[in-house]
């Protein structure tokens, strides 16, 4: 994908979320035990964390009161809606490619189902460059991404995602869709569409590795039996 369209579909995310963040916040008020207990796996007191892609903020729950939170979106309407629900949260707006704090400040980086929302392999590198250099010493990034493979669509009975991605593919493949491959736009009841990067753990992995991770863990993580999200924890080197 070339950069011009990458950088017009960042802002076109950013202005589609400020456009339904009310609607989108309502349907964020819930986490499942499964995603809760996994999160709860890489948390520690006293540590500084940092919640990459907040949005309504409602991963602070998670959060002691111990326990330095910070959260950052691009959408200043969703940090909006954070702020007023949790006044004690640490809420900013910023770029996805730039964190406002200095070297080595976070233990931990939470990015939950947001990686997927980034056009082009360019930002998703500085993205991951900027978490690198934000974090302490062994510091860890723990990223989620929607599980929107072939085989879990089929599983899932997903028959629209699915659909979409077999139409993107094949736009593709005759030369009419500049997205790259495993790109799709999904619609947000009919007032907007989502830009989502269909990613593979490979991909995740050698993407990972490039920005100077080191890989932990990775897989596919269950929240109920028709969605799922691929992870990773990456430690920084």
């Amino acid at each position: 994908m070339n950069e011009k369209l990458a950088k017009q579909i960042l802002k076109e995310n950013q202005k589609n979320y400020n456009l339904i963040a009310e609607e989108f916040s309502q349907t964020r008020n819930f986490i499942s035990n499964n995603f809760k207990n996994w999160i709860k796996n890489y948390i520690a007191e006293g540590e500084k964390i940092l919640d990459w892609g907040c949005g309504n903020g409602r991963f602070c729950e998670l959060f002691s009161n111990n326990n330095n939170y910070y959260g950052i979106d691009f959408s200043e309407k969703m940090i909006a809606i954070a702020q007023d629900k949790y006044p004690f949260g640490n809420f900013k707006t910023c770029l996805p490619t730039i964190i406002p704090y200095p070297n080595d400040f976070f233990d931990k980086i939470f990015s939950l189902a947001v990686f997927h929302h980034l056009p082009s392999k360019k930002i998703r590198i500085q993205f991951l460059k900027e978490a690198h250099r934000v974090l302490k010493p062994n510091g860890l990034l723990i990223l989620t991404v929607w599980n929107m493979s072939f085989k879990q669509l089929i599983q899932s009975r997903n028959f629209k995602r699915l659909k979409l991605r077999l139409k993107f593919f094949f736009l593709k493949l005759i030369g009419k869709n500049p997205l790259d491959f495993n790109d799709i736009f999904i619609p947000w009841n009919n007032k907007c569409q989502r830009y989502i990067h269909c990613f593979t753990l490979k991909e995740l992995e050698k993407i990972s590795k490039q920005a100077g991770f080191k890989i932990i863990d990775k897989g596919i993580l269950k929240e109920n039996p028709k969605e799922s999200n691929l992870f990773i924890i990456l430690q920084k080197i």
